[in-house]
């Protein structure tokens, strides 16, 4: 029973990091864009909220744990949007080709996420190791009263509040997709650009702050992982990289429903973390544990386009450049 509650745990933890991404990309994906630039969003989104938090925590004799929450969820939800409009103004007014402005967002993001989490290390002092404690203590507090309610308490509330956070925006954006106007008309612009444009409604403006909301939310997923998942440290080991491709690996699986995401996401974090409570694998077999993920979403493609069915399908015109003078 304790192995089944801590490969549970495990995978709360792990997926509530994809799914944030999940669900920034989802909303990015049904206004029409299409992009794969979420690895390196997260990334611009965890190192500006260490960045930050790093600052204030070093400056200041007694943080105030609220104000460093509130100055890291700000902090990664500006970085990340910041990468959504460098991918939007690329790919919306200068109308560069989707995939390759993703891919080269991804290595950007990387690359200055890392370069100054190095940096910042080297700060730190002489054991080059940056932390913020009273930042990621915070993070990881669980609910009073409610963690030590035996396994249920285990199970449901032995975690920090971005994780039910997580929840609550899934909950949000599946309502504002399907019972708002607004989520109308972004439906639109990812479905039919030319008959939304005729029927009056700003293509670009939606397309714009579609990507960059969905870019900021994504960067809550690199704030998660840093001050929650890596209790407040920096990592160049990859790991975010591997979680945003995760992400969007996990969009398509849950077929472009924000809900889903929900279990999708601890789906994921089960299948990846099985391995460590399976006895007698090799590492080899460890690794092919560590594929599934991206296997179940292969076979969910397979099996949605066999069915051919249209509520499961991406948006019609997700990947292509709209100009209106071309209509």
């Amino acid at each position: 029973m304790q192995g089944l509650v801590s490969l549970f745990q495990a995978a709360v933890f792990f997926g509530t990091v994809i799914m944030f991404g999940c669900i920034g990309e989802i909303l990015t994906e049904k206004a029409g864009n299409l992009n794969l630039g979420v690895p390196g969003i997260m990334y611009l989104g965890g190192i500006s909220s260490l960045t930050a938090v790093f600052i204030y925590e070093g400056s200041t004799p007694e943080p105030n744990p609220v104000i460093c929450v509130l100055l890291a969820m700000v902090a990664a939800f500006l970085g990340g949007a910041l990468g959504g409009l460098i991918y939007a103004v690329l790919t919306i007014s200068l109308r560069t080709n989707q995939n390759v402005t993703g891919l080269a967002l991804s290595i950007f993001g990387s690359g200055v996420a890392n370069f100054f989490g190095g940096s910042l290390n080297t700060l730190a002092g002489r054991f080059e190791q940056i932390a913020v404690p009273v930042t990621s203590a915070a993070f990881r507090k669980t609910p009073p009263f409610l963690s030590g309610l035996g396994i249920v308490g285990k199970l449901f509330f032995s975690y920090g509040f971005m994780v039910y956070l997580a929840i609550i925006l899934a909950v949000i954006c599946q309502y504002f997709l399907h019972h708002t106007r607004g989520g109308l008309n972004l439906r639109t612009v990812g479905e039919n650009p030319q008959a939304a444009d005729a029927a009056g409604i700003d293509v670009t403006k939606n397309k714009y702050l579609a990507i960059c909301l969905g870019a900021g939310i994504s960067g809550f997923g690199g704030a998660y992982y840093v001050m929650d998942y890596i209790k407040g440290t920096w990592a160049n080991d990859g790991s975010i990289e591997k979680l945003g491709w995760l992400a969007v690996a996990l969009v398509i699986f849950t077929a472009w429903r924000p809900k889903a995401a929900i279990w999708g996401a601890y789906l994921f974090g089960v299948l990846y973390w099985m391995y460590l409570y399976i006895p007698g694998l090799t590492r080899a077999s460890q690794e092919i544990f560590k594929m599934l993920p991206y296997v179940v979403t292969i076979l969910v493609l397979v099996i949605t386009s066999l069915k051919n069915s249209r509520e499961k399908q991406p948006p019609a015109s997700l990947g292509l450049s709209y100009f209106r003078e071309e209509r």
